[in-house]
């Protein structure tokens, strides 16, 4: 019975795993941008405001629902008049149309600002991929350090035990061993945390775990694969570009509507003080009791009113703050776009200041680095260096090698905040190799 047991648990961790390893999809960026379009929870119930808007068109059509009306006189005046039965009917003047536009203005805001919902977790996906394949390459750079320290550490126990180094140059390697060790651990730690926020932004109800493509920043193709212009490229001045960067900026898009709709919210409110049309008919008649010749007579009645005459109250107030709103809007308007230009202007520079850093590590720092390396480990081999020097001097290629996976993060994100700013995903700029 216990290795019946034994089995069935092996079997069904066996299949656990399985399904683990199945729900795991790894995902290269426009993977993980369409995975989110479709299925991101927060995306779905703000396209229901598309629906909401659109049933407030409907609502805001309606026609006034009639009333019906009983009339009878009571006591002796009641004897020789009639009874009324009927329905009335009020009409509204100038106000279905107005209304109606006003919620068609609102339907188009509505979309507007879903389209810049769906545009900006375009840009989350693109910030939380690079942010974990950054820390993926942080972790892998970490741990190929960890290996060369461990394969130094091998070389200080041969020089001890061959008596050439004394034995503190053991224990300084084995401490720097396991400061790396430390290192590799928080590097693991962190690319867990960027692999939760990253399937948190895809926000996914299905039981799918989504990971990015390893080592993409090490690929030759990678700032294709991360949608991304290659850093190496002649890009223009932002004078060339800033008319171009604004044309699609939804903010811009969504406070020019809002002009429209304070505009028509004038109107509807405006015409609030146009009076309605009442309408009221039906069928009068006396029983033969209440009639003089002991005959029913019977027959139909008409009428019209005006209700809602604005002579008490005529909407000053409500009409006064629906100018100042579109005022507001106005303003709110040319203030967007004047710091629009600012903030398009600080990106782009922050952009092409990250290309050059860049470009740097790339074409500088990484080759010297590799050179100066090489060179101090041979140095300690052959007893020209001592430990220390070479530790000190394998920490700064880590820092090097760590500030360059850095140096990428930030120019993959300084282009993602780039296209924030213009909002446009697909924005091109006019440039040449260098």
């Amino acid at each position: 019975m216990k290795k019946i047991l034994i089995a069935l648990s092996f079997i069904l961790f066996v299949q656990t795993s399985a399904i683990a390893i199945e729900d795991v999809k790894k995902v290269f960026l426009q993977e993980a941008i369409d995975a989110a379009i479709e299925n991101n929870i927060d995306l779905e119930a703000a396209k229901l405001n598309i629906q909401i808007a659109k049933n407030n068109i409907k609502s805001a059509n309606r026609l006034q629902n009639p009333q019906l009306d009983y009339f009878q006189f009571f006591g002796a005046a009641g004897w020789s008049e009639p009874r009324q039965v009927g329905i009335n009917q009020t009409f509204e003047i100038a106000k279905r149309g107005a209304r109606k536009n006003l919620a068609k203005s609102n339907l188009k805001l509505t979309e507007k600002n879903v389209d810049y919902t769906k545009f900006d977790l375009k840009m989350d996906v693109r910030e939380a991929y690079v942010n974990l394949v950054a820390a993926k390459s942080v972790q892998e750079t970490l741990f190929q350090q960890q290996k060369l320290q461990e394969e130094l550490l091998g070389i200080v126990k041969y020089r001890v035990k061959t008596g050439k180094v004394p034995e503190i140059d053991l224990i300084q390697a084995e401490i720097a061993l396991n400061q790396m060790i430390t290192q590799v651990n928080t590097a693991k730690t962190n690319v867990k945390t960027a692999l939760a926020h990253f399937n948190k932004v895809i926000n996914n109800p299905k039981k799918i775990v989504y990971d990015s493509k390893d080592n993409i920043f090490a690929e030759e193709n990678n700032f294709i694969e991360m949608l991304t212009p290659a850093p190496t490229l002649n890009f223009p001045n932002i004078s060339e570009i800033m008319e171009k960067a604004l044309e699609n900026r939804y903010d811009l898009q969504i406070a020019k509507q809002e002009i429209e709709v304070a505009e028509r919210n004038l109107k509807v409110i405006a015409r609030q003080k146009v009076p309605d049309l009442a309408i009221l008919g039906g069928f009068a008649f006396q029983g033969a009791q209440h009639t003089l010749d002991n005959r029913f007579n019977g027959g139909a009645y008409v009428g019209a009113s005006l209700v809602n005459i604005p002579l008490l109250y005529n909407y000053g107030p409500e009409i006064k703050n629906a100018a100042l709103k579109l005022q507001q809007a106005e303003l709110n308007y040319n203030s967007i776009r004047n710091k629009a230009e600012k903030d398009v202007e600080a990106a782009y520079e922050k952009f092409l200041t990250a290309a050059e850093n860049l470009n740097d590590y790339e074409s500088k720092i990484l080759t010297s680095s590799d050179e100066l390396i090489d060179i101090s480990i041979k140095a300690y081999e052959t007893g020209k260096s001592d430990l220390t020097a070479l530790i000190v001097m394998k920490q700064s290629y880590k820092s090097i090698l760590v500030g360059h996976t850095y140096a990428l993060a930030e120019y993959y994100n300084s282009w993602t905040n780039f296209l924030r700013e213009v909002n446009d995903e697909n924005f091109k700029l006019q440039i040449t190799k260098l």
